[in-house]
C-alpha cells in the first residue's frame, strides 16, 4: 500500500469507527452542529479567506483557467452565503425515520425505514464551498464521510475543516472523526478513495466528465457504488413566439458565472427569428465579454465550455426549426442537465417540456436555477443526471439513505 493509499484508508477507518455514534445522534445535536459550522465559519472568515488567497495565487501561477479560478475564489459575500445556507439547512425538518406502509395478514405491519449508508466518500472539484455543502449533507443525513477535493482548494478546505467543521461537531457532542478530509494533494488519492469497499462503500464523484467516468469505472471494478455528477451545460431555446427582451434578459442571467455546470452553454434560436434576433444576441454577448461559436461548428454542439480552460467565455449558437427539434438536440447532443424555452406560446412550451427528458426543464426561466439551494432551499452534493432509478437532479441529505422494509406485529409500539 502506498503512502497516499494509507492516508485514505486511515481516513476511512476513522470515519467508519465514528459512524455508529453519528447514526444514533439526536436531531437537536445534528442541527446544533450545523449552526455551529455556520457561526464558526463567519468567526474564522479572516483565516479562511487568507488560506483561499493562497490557493488562488497558486492557481494563477499554475495557469488555472478563469472558470476554475472563479469556482475556487472565496470572498466575504460568498462565505456569508455559505453560512446562510448551512443555517437554513439546520431549519429543514428531518424526514420521518419510519413510515407505516400497510398492514399484512396475520396481524403484521409493514414499515419503511431510512437507514444511513454508514460512510460516504466524496471526490470533488476545487471549490471550497462544496467542502461545506457535502460535509453538511452528510452530517444532516447522519452519514460519516471522507472528503477529497482538488488540490487547488486544499488550503481553503483545511482551514474550513479545522476552524469550523471539526470544532462544531465536538461542541455539539458529536465525534469530529466522523467527517474526514484527505489532506494530501496527490491525484492518486481520488483513485484510492474508490478502492475501499469495506470502509467507504459509496462515493460521490464530481468534476470533469472524463475524470468522473474514469473514477466511476475504477469504483465499479472494486465493488464501490457511486453517485456521479459529471457533465453539465445549460441549453436555452428561443422560440419564434419569444419576447425579445425576455430572451436577452435570460441569456444575460444565465451567464453571470462561467465556471458552473448550469450556465448557458448552448443557445438554440428558432429559424423563423434567426436573422432578426442573432445580431442582438451577439451584441448582448459582446457586452458580457462572451464569444459566440456559430455554425458550422468545429466541435460537438454540446461541448461544455465551463470545462474548456481558456475558452470558458464562449457560448455555442445554432438554429433549429422549432420546439421539437430543440428538445431533440438537448436530449441527444448534451448532458441533459438542464434546458429551457423562452416563449409566450403555451402550446410551444408544453411541446418542448413534454419532449425534453433531461433533469431540469424551464419555461421563461434560467437554467442557473438548477441548484439544490435555489430550487429546494437545501445545499446539494451535486446534480445527478443518470438515467436510472434513484436520486436525480440536485442530490440532498434526503437522498443519502438506504431504504429498509421492516415487518413487525401490529401490536408493536
Amino acid at each position: 500500500m502506498t503512502d497516499v493509499e494509507q492516508v485514505v484508508a486511515s481516513c476511512g477507518a476513522a470515519a467508519k469507527a465514528a459512524a455508529p455514534s453519528l447514526a444514533q445522534a439526536g436531531n437537536a445535536a445534528i442541527d446544533r452542529a450545523l449552526r455551529g459550522i455556520a457561526d464558526r465559519l463567519i468567526a474564522a472568515m479572516p483565516q479562511v479567506l487568507e488560506a483561499n488567497r493562497e490557493d488562488v495565487a497558486a492557481g494563477e501561477a499554475s495557469g488555472l483557467g478563469q472558470g476554475m479560478l472563479d469556482r475556487l475564489r472565496l470572498d466575504e459575500e460568498r462565505v456569508k452565503g455559505i453560512a446562510h445556507q448551512i443555517t437554513t439547512l439546520a431549519d429543514v425538518p428531518f424526514p420521518p425515520s419510519s413510515v407505516v406502509l400497510r398492514t399484512l395478514p396475520g396481524g403484521l405491519r409493514l414499515e419503511e425505514r431510512r437507514k444511513p449508508v454508514g460512510v460516504i466518500g466524496a471526490n470533488f472539484e476545487a471549490r471550497p464551498n462544496v467542502t461545506v455543502d457535502i460535509a453538511s449533507q452528510l452530517l444532516k443525513s447522519r452519514n460519516a464521510g471522507v472528503l477529497r477535493t482538488g488540490s487547488a482548494a486544499l488550503r481553503s478546505s483545511i482551514a474550513i475543516f479545522d476552524a469550523a467543521i471539526a470544532p462544531a461537531l465536538a461542541d455539539a457532542g458529536l465525534d469530529p472523526a466522523a467527517l474526514q478530509l484527505v489532506r494530501t494533494p496527490e491525484r492518486e488519492a481520488a483513485v484510492a478513495l474508490v478502492r475501499q469497499p469495506s470502509l467507504i462503500p459509496l462515493v460521490i464523484i464530481r468534476g470533469s466528465g472524463e475524470t468522473t467516468r474514469f473514477l466511476s469505472r475504477e469504483a465499479a471494478q472494486h465493488g464501490v457504488r457511486t453517485l456521479a455528477h459529471a457533465d453539465g451545460g445549460g441549453v436555452l431555446y428561443v422560440d419564434r413566439a419569444a419576447d425579445e427582451a425576455e430572451a436577452l434578459r435570460l441569456i444575460t442571467a444565465s451567464l453571470d458565472r462561467l465556471g458552473v455546470c448550469n450556465r448557458l452553454n448552448l443557445l438554440l434560436i428558432c429559424a423563423d427569428v434567426w436573422d432578426e434576433l442573432l445580431p442582438k444576441v451577439l451584441d448582448t454577448l459582446k457586452q458580457l465579454g462572451v464569444e459566440a461559436s456559430l455554425p458550422p461548428h468545429p466541435h460537438p454542439r454540446g461541448h461544455e465550455w465551463a470545462l474548456d480552460t481558456g475558452h470558458e467565455a464562449t457560448v455555442t449558437i445554432d438554429r433549429v426549426s422549432g420546439p421539437l427539434e430543440a428538445a431533440r438536440v438537448a436530449n441527444e447532443e448534451t448532458s441533459r442537465l438542464a434546458a429551457g424555452i423562452v416563449t409566450a406560446d403555451a402550446a410551444a412550451a408544453r411541446e418542448f417540456l413534454d419532449a425534453y427528458t433531461g433533469t431540469g426543464a424551464f419555461w421563461n426561466a434560467t437554467t442557473r436555477l438548477l441548484d439544490g439551494f435555489k430550487l429546494l432551499q437545501i445545499p446539494e452534493t451535486g446534480i445527478n443526471v443518470d438515467h436510472v432509478p434513484g436520486p436525480r437532479g440536485p442530490v440532498t441529505f434526503q437522498d443519502l439513505c438506504l431504504r429498509q422494509y421492516v415487518v413487525v406485529p401490529e401490536s408493536a409500539g
